[in-house]
């Protein structure tokens, strides 16, 4: 089969720098079309500069790379400095690249890509908030039916949220734009906290990167003896959660995954619920479903995944 074709849309963030590497030392599976930079974990300036450093870093100058919207469709940005660092890839000690910003904005390379690809043949795969995503649709409806779909790190139900005891940080940070795609009939195929909650870097697995001897795999180490201290300290948790990379691994190994088909929909309007998925698990409404939620992984599958391909680096 030939390789999946992918846009990246990013707030780098270092659980986004892993998925984005994994991404790249994948070719047999995944080909990537792009990457676009979205305000998020950091501002825009550094998610795009983010992005670069991490492609430098997979030896992938190649790829291009291109700024989106720096804030949410009507309010104001929340970023996580206190989880990534004032760089958001605290941790290793990366040089600043050298491989060009593109002109074009993201949203227009998005629209143009997904036109210019024969119709079904361009996977979404947002790792941040859905503000490019939802621009894109917002000013080009036509392609949405031109796409394969969506796979996106976002939202939960049972965990509920990482930002306030209601919402997961990408979807809390525009809520707005998460109901556009939620609502435009796509596929949309959802990794949750649920799901990203069983895939924690133990100390094991964090020293299998180590031990690869390459820089990629020093970096990642780097990357998540950083940012463990936040979520172990907050959840009590063995590692911290990688969550951006399951959408990627999903992509080169959806057996690892499970999950169910739901309906799913954004709160948009109370302040104490706002970004909220709530999702129908347990299927007590007539709502459509509109999402397959995932629901588990396969970890050591994962790990195994992942370690193996960042060697390839």
């Amino acid at each position: 089969m030939s390789a999946r074709k992918i846009i990246i849309d990013t707030d780098p963030g270092q659980d986004d720098a892993v998925a984005i590497l994994l991404a790249l030392a994948s070719p047999e599976e995944i080909e990537v079309l792009g990457i676009t930079a979205v305000a998020g974990n950091v501002p825009l300036a550094l998610t795009a500069r983010n992005a670069r450093i991490v492609c430098e870093l997979a030896g992938r100058p190649d790829i291009k790379v291109y700024a989106g919207c720096d804030r949410p469709l009507g309010r104001k940005l929340v970023t996580a400095e206190h989880v990534h660092g004032k760089t958001g890839l605290n941790g290793p000690v990366l040089p600043d690249p050298v491989m060009p910003l593109q002109d074009a904005h993201a949203v227009d390379f998005i629209i143009d890509t997904v036109r210019a690809q024969d119709s079904g043949a361009v996977t979404l795969c947002p790792l941040g908030p859905l503000t490019n995503i939802a621009m894109a649709f917002e000013k080009a409806p036509d392609i949405i039916d031109r796409l394969a779909g969506i796979v996106l790190m976002g939202g939960a139900y049972f965990q509920v949220g990482n930002i306030t005891p209601a919402a997961e940080f990408n979807i809390y940070v525009d809520p707005q734009a998460a109901d556009i795609v939620f609502r435009s009939g796509t596929d949309i195929t959802v990794m949750p906290l649920d799901v990203t909650h069983k895939a924690l870097v133990t100390a094991p697995r964090n020293d299998a990167f180590r031990a690869l001897g390459n820089r990629v795999g020093a970096a990642v180490a780097d990357m998540t003896d950083f940012f463990e201290r936040f979520d172990k300290e907050k959840y009590g948790s063995a590692g911290a959660p990688l969550h951006d990379p399951c959408v990627t691994a999903y992509l080169i190994r959806p057996e690892l995954f499970s999950g169910r088909r739901i309906n799913v929909e954004i709160e948009t309007r109370s302040e104490l619920t706002m970004g909220m998925t709530v999702a129908d698990w347990w299927r007590v409404t007539d709502r459509p479903a509109n999402a397959l939620f995932i629901g588990d992984v396969d970890a050591d599958g994962f790990f195994d995944l992942l370690t193996e391909r960042l060697a390839r680096l």
